[in-house]
């Protein structure tokens, strides 16, 4: 077992309205187990034990359900997904959402096409941020998240660009950032809520859902922020 049992799991997510069935914890223990075997030879997580696995990995992406409204069969992308945070766990949760996992690296990509092969199907897309939101897939999602460590307005920049007007761009971030909504204007975004959240470990997240309002500048993003 890779993760907490589904009781347990369940446990943690009930508070939250968060519901937990048999075949998505099945799914999530599969992933889990893919993950872990492959950070052995590929650095992919720090975090390997079971119980911070299914709190910060598996409830934190969770959480984006409970902090930005996400609409079943809407069209997702996970901007520099990672090890798949939290674009695989929202396809395993709620699978009528069509989820495209973005990232950099050809490796992690490589990965997540064999996480996708065994559990949901989902689009892994080997690319720069900033190339992808200057191509076909410009202004056609629902919906771009990150997980990321990069500053506020670089990641709008990212994101906003990949997003229909009327669509949004939900970051998910650390608490302690000084974010300020003007920053997501200029891409076509306005902030609509930005809430903090506490962990039940006492890890504090923060979610910040951007609406589009109108079309991005054709000028961004730019080749190198």
């Amino acid at each position: 077992m890779n993760i907490i049992t589904k009781a347990e799991l369940s446990a943690l997510c009930a508070p939250y309205g968060l519901t937990i069935g048999d075949t998505e914890y099945e799914m999530y223990d599969r992933y889990i187990g893919m993950l872990l075997e492959k950070n052995k030879v590929m650095n992919l997580t720090r975090i390997t034990e079971p119980v911070e696995v299914s709190e910060k990995h598996i409830l934190d992406s969770l959480l984006i359900f409970v902090h930005s409204q996400v609409k079943g069969g809407e069209k997702v992308i996970d901007v520099g997904t990672g090890a798949g945070f939290p674009g695989v766990v929202m396809k395993l949760h709620d699978t009528s959402l069509d989820v495209t996992l973005l990232d950099s690296l050809r490796k992690r990509i490589d990965f997540l096409k064999s996480v996708s092969e065994s559990t949901c199907p989902m689009t892994c897309i080997h690319s720069r941020a900033e190339d992808a939101g200057r191509g076909d897939m410009r202004e056609t999602f629902d919906i771009a998240c990150a997980r990321a460590v990069a500053a506020f307005p670089v990641l709008c920049e990212y994101c906003l660009p990949l997003v229909r007007v009327g669509g949004r761009f939900i970051s998910m971030k650390g608490p302690n950032e000084d974010i300020d909504p003007s920053q997501a204007e200029i891409f076509g975004g306005k902030v609509i809520t930005d809430e903090n959240y506490t962990l039940p470990c006492g890890d504090e997240r923060r979610i910040i859902t951007v609406e589009k309002v109108c079309e991005t500048p054709k000028k961004y993003p730019r080749r190198k922020i």
